[in-house]
């Protein structure tokens, strides 16, 4: 059973009981958690505060090169992965969202711990967003408080899988 499977039939909800750290904090603890993913494929690395995560591979918009980030994922009501472009409610989109909107290849690299794939990401909009958005806060509302500190509406990416690569 995949771990899409897993999460798919059972509760979602996640109460946070950590305090957000600050976006410094947040790239660093991201480069740590990026490295464990990429060599581990153990529960303790890839389901982070009750919610399992994504390796996201993404082309640079202005240098062209690689980079990864570790982002904690939602199911939607049909099984695929969701992911919030937060970034704890700062004023600026995450880089990591602006190459994925910004991508020329439509496809993108996604590892999770039971393999790998591609995805052609999509970026949610309209009533679409928000039926995705109420689902979501529902299951963690935190991003609520995320919204509330900033000016621009905060994405919701869904990560269909189009081709796995490898099965673990």
């Amino acid at each position: 059973m995949s771990e899409n499977e897993e999460t798919n039939g059972s509760s979602q909800k996640v109460e946070q009981i950590w305090e957000t750290p600050p976006a410094d904090e947040i790239v660093e603890l991201t480069k740590a958690h990026v490295g464990a993913m990429e060599t581990m494929t153990e529960d303790i690395v890839w389901v982070q505060a009750g919610m399992h995560h994504i390796l996201l591979e993404t082309i640079g918009r202005k240098s062209g090169n690689v980079h990864k980030v570790a982002l904690p994922t939602w199911n939607d009501p049909n099984g695929h992965r969701i992911v919030v472009g937060s970034f704890a409610g700062a004023k600026n989109h995450p880089s990591w969202f602006l190459n994925l909107r910004d991508r020329v290849e439509p496809n993108l690299r996604i590892r999770v711990q039971t393999g790998e794939f591609y995805s052609n990401a999509e970026i949610l909009e309209g009533e679409d967003r928000q039926q995705t958005w109420d689902g979501l806060v529902a299951d963690r509302d935190w991003y609520v408080n995320y919204q509330a500190k900033t000016d621009r509406e905060i994405p919701l990416i869904r990560f269909p899988e189009t081709e796995w690569i490898s099965k673990n």
